[in-house]
């Protein structure tokens, strides 16, 4: 197993938040990808491992083990005593992202075709089931850790595990629904629920724990996370409307292709007068590929300042996060790592 303290102290220390993404991602998933097991026939790597692998070795920027690392040092711990808390997030991340594409009826993840395009609905629900799987096992295995440590760490999973599913189902329940009668505090329970707590708050309380925080660090970590996190997929909401297409990790402006309701669209509907309202029901309603169309909802959306709402809200809540977190956390290169994080997950472009 790859030794992680070795390798982020070999390298030097770097000059931002995407300096650290840059240097270390392709190495920390190939730490990840090791906790996929070995094939014992060689029809499941056919049908399982070999696909599963590949797509987690398309793996995005690894933002979610590396800030769990970060975190461990941050508290003046070692970041190997996280490998395996990391794992487990960024494998649950991997079948959440699956099993999403499925429910979404998506095309596109990371630039490439989904999985249950590649390789059939069954499989790839059971290739995102594996995923699950490996989020509690990675970390019973785990040498470097003590029962109790174990055991907390397991429980914070579990948690983190069930919040997203009921953010899930808020998401896809408001779709099915035709619910359009939502309140930006719906939406941030849901985002809250979905991606908050597994993209930020659990991977900076997890790495926290392990590397031997206080109570105080953990929660400050963890309230850190909560707040960057939602502002992560904030960004995620406005880059899908407003990036540059060819950046874009899913089907650009699939969002309202999907119906989604995120922060743009519940703000432009509670704030919107009443023919532009009916009209991006319409648009959101009817599952539309069409460029001009999808042009046309940006346009009403700019409009009704729901953009920049989402852009100000987003800011908002990393300008405070990141003063908090100043006051929790001991000064340390790490700490101000994590602080450039919140600016990044802001300021991002894809």
């Amino acid at each position: 197993m790859i030794d992680i303290d070795n390798t982020l102290s070999s390298k030097g220390l770097p000059d931002s938040f995407q300096d650290y993404l840059d240097r270390y991602a392709d190495v920390v998933g190939e730490a990840i990808n090791a906790y996929i097991p070995q094939a014992s026939h060689p029809d499941m790597d056919t049908f399982l491992y070999g696909p599963l692998t590949e797509y987690s070795r398309n793996g995005g920027k690894r933002h979610r083990p590396l800030i769990c690392f970060a975190a461990a040092r941050a508290v003046g711990g070692q970041a190997n005593r996280a490998l395996s808390a990391a794992a487990a997030i960024e494998h649950f991340h991997t079948a959440a992202l699956i099993h999403d594409d499925i429910a979404d009826d998506a095309e596109l993840r990371r630039g490439e075709p989904c999985l249950h395009l590649t390789e059939g609905l069954g499989l790839s629900i059971n290739m995102g089931d594996l995923g699950l799987t490996l989020v509690n096992g990675t970390v019973v295995k785990d040498p470097l850790l003590d029962a109790e440590t174990k055991v907390r760490v397991i429980s914070e999973l579990i948690d983190m595990t069930r919040r997203t599913i009921e953010g899930q189902a808020l998401d896809i329940g408001w779709a099915r629904d035709g619910r359009y009668d939502l309140t930006v505090d719906d939406y941030l329970v849901m985002a809250t629920h979905k991606t908050a707590h597994y993209s930020g708050a659990v991977p900076l309380a997890l790495g926290a724990i392990v590397g031997g925080g206080t109570d105080a660090e953990v929660e400050g970590l963890r309230n850190f996370g909560l707040d960057t996190g939602l502002a992560f997929q904030i960004q995620d909401d406005i880059l899908n409307l407003v990036g540059a297409a060819e950046s874009t990790q899913k089907g650009f402006r699939d969002d309202i292709t999907e119906g989604k309701r995120t922060l743009v669209v519940v703000h432009a509907l509670q704030n919107s007068q009443p023919e532009v309202r009916d009209r991006l029901i319409d648009i959101l309603s009817s599952k539309t590929k069409d460029p001009a169309v999808l042009d046309e909802a940006v346009e009403l959306l700019k409009a009704s300042g729901s953009i920049d709402f989402a852009r100000n809200y987003a800011e908002s809540l990393t300008s405070m996060a990141k003063i908090r977190l100043a006051d929790t956390l001991a000064p340390s290169v790490y700490r101000d790592l994590l602080i450039s994080m919140a600016d990044f997950f802001v300021h991002r472009l894809k």
